[in-house]
């Protein structure tokens, strides 16, 4: 029989910021970065001419960046807008850890992250939101199924 391929909703993937998940949490986007140094090598002298025009790639180091926007409740129980605020004020790294609903105890990323930035924007008769920035602080776990 053929595996049916079921597509990820993404209100079931989570962010957990600290102790709590982010809450009232809209959107939030991993990028997993690379820093490359390329090097340019002479081809071989057997080797035909502008044979070198390719050069090759490394990889000198690696980090982790999330973005996530939410909405500003009220009485926000989980890692809502003061939570966050407290922990920039802070200046520290944070746990964060980001996993599909109901698989807690197995998340695909999980690290100590800086809060490079946060944000709030309460435009007029609309809802008041929140954004956040954080980077990697040391090495970054990534669960079986990413790593695989």
């Amino acid at each position: 029989m053929d595996q049916v391929e079921e597509y990820i909703n993404g209100s079931d993937v989570l962010l957990q910021i600290a102790e709590g998940a982010y809450g009232h949490c809209t959107s939030h986007t991993i990028t997993f970065n690379s820093e490359t140094k390329e090097r340019a090598v002479k081809p071989a002298a057997s080797a035909p001419k502008s044979d070198g025009k390719f050069k090759n790639k490394g990889v000198t180091g690696m980090s982790v960046s999330i973005s996530a926007e939410g909405l500003q409740v009220e009485g926000e129980k989980e890692t809502g807008l003061e939570k966050l605020r407290a922990l920039w004020l802070a200046g520290k790294s944070v746990p964060v850890k980001c996993f599909k609903r109901g698989s807690d105890t197995e998340p695909y990323v999980t690290g100590n992250f800086v809060i490079a930035s946060l944000e709030e924007s309460d435009p007029a008769q609309d809802d008041a939101t929140y954004n956040i920035s954080l980077e990697n602080d040391g090495p970054v776990t990534l669960g079986e199924e990413v790593a695989s």
